[in-house]
């Protein structure tokens, strides 16, 4: 069994009822997952969207409602900044895929990531082709200002 699903199942035999079900997008409806937090600023021409924390399928919702609403104002570019993420899952990573596609022509939509959490896991993915990646906030916009 794997370790994940039996420590869930352990807490439900010891604690009956204590365990909520996942319908918050906070992520505190699961209690395994780490609070995930944005945050969003203008810089320059761009929207950016800081993320924080971790991005699973419990949190996932959350990133997209809050894509959503960054994109609400029609920026003409959106910068998602993943570096104080500490893990991207699959839900998160098709977060990402559905705001391009809901982007589409009107908004651009740059990642900023680093590391093993988050680099990583879109570049093994391919997602590297489909959004234009950097290494710091500084970076991203610098390339902006070129444009």
């Amino acid at each position: 069994m794997p370790e994940g699903k039996y420590l869930v199942e352990e807490m439900v035999r010891r604690q009956p009822g204590t365990l909520k079900p996942v319908t918050n997008t906070s992520g505190d409806a699961y209690p395994l997952a780490d609070a995930m937090t944005t945050s969003v600023s203008v810089h320059d021409d761009a929207t950016v969207l800081t993320v924080a924390g971790e991005v699973d399928l419990a949190t996932a919702p959350a990133l997209e409602s809050a894509i959503e609403a960054a994109l609400g104002g029609t920026p003409a570019t959106l910068i998602i900044d993943l570096l104080q993420v500490s893990f991207l899952a699959s839900a998160g990573m098709a977060a990402l895929v559905a705001a391009h596609q809901r982007a589409g022509s009107a908004t651009r939509i740059v990642l900023v990531a680093e590391g093993p959490a988050t680099s990583r896991q879109l570049k093994l993915t391919n997602l590297d082709q489909v959004f234009t990646l950097h290494t710091t906030l500084d970076a991203a916009l610098a390339a902006l200002r070129q444009d």
